[in-house]
């Protein structure tokens, strides 16, 4: 799944409670984007691939570092010490995290038309890699579909909840966004 995708999921998640504050909707948004943290490897992969010893880092590591039980649980254990609430955004952050993998699963097809896995048991044993032959690419449409409808999702929250992915980034920018909202869907609200 492509990290658009897996940023709305992990926002939806974190609205599934409301008594949850800023930083623990940012946790639990966080932890359906993180696990691709081990994907930048490309970038050192691409600036040695010509090298005498190319750094293979995103071949080897991707889906691997931050895909897995184990990450999962550190990432939800950690998190819980940023938290008010901190068994419900453990467990949320714990979903979102494996919501990431099970996009992943189902719709993570390479363009080369490999099928991407997940080893779920790392860093202790490549034993148990979860995949799919049914594996969507990344561009097939019903991506775009998910994406769509995670949009509205988030876009209807936003205006009933009082606040959106932009409370991230800046307070600012998310009043005027869900002002905007409200004003321009005041209609819904009569």
């Amino acid at each position: 799944m492509n990290p658009i995708n897996h940023f709305l999921t992990g926002w939806v998640v974190a609205n599934a409670d409301r008594g949850l504050n800023r930083r623990e909707r940012l946790l639990i948004t966080a932890a359906g984007v993180i696990p691709d943290a081990d994907g930048f490897g490309i970038v050192a992969e691409a600036l040695t691939r010509n090298g005498d010893h190319p750094l293979l880092w995103w071949t080897n590591y991707h889906h691997v570092l931050f895909h897995n039980i184990f990450f999962a649980a550190a990432a939800a254990a950690v998190s819980s010490f940023f938290a008010t609430k901190r068994l419900k955004t453990a467990a949320l952050v714990f979903l979102s995290l494996h919501l990431h993998l099970i996009g992943d699963i189902l719709s993570g097809k390479g363009p080369d038309g490999s099928v991407w896995t997940v080893s779920y048991l790392m860093p202790f044993s490549r034993m148990f890699e979860v995949s799919w032959n049914g594996q969507l690419e990344l561009n097939a449409w019903p991506n775009f579909v998910f994406a769509v409808t995670l949009l509205a999702l988030t876009f209807f929250l936003a205006w009933r909840r009082g606040y959106s992915p932009l409370e991230m980034v800046s307070s600012r920018a998310d009043r005027a966004f869900v002002q905007t909202l409200r004003q321009r869907f005041s209609a819904l609200t009569s």
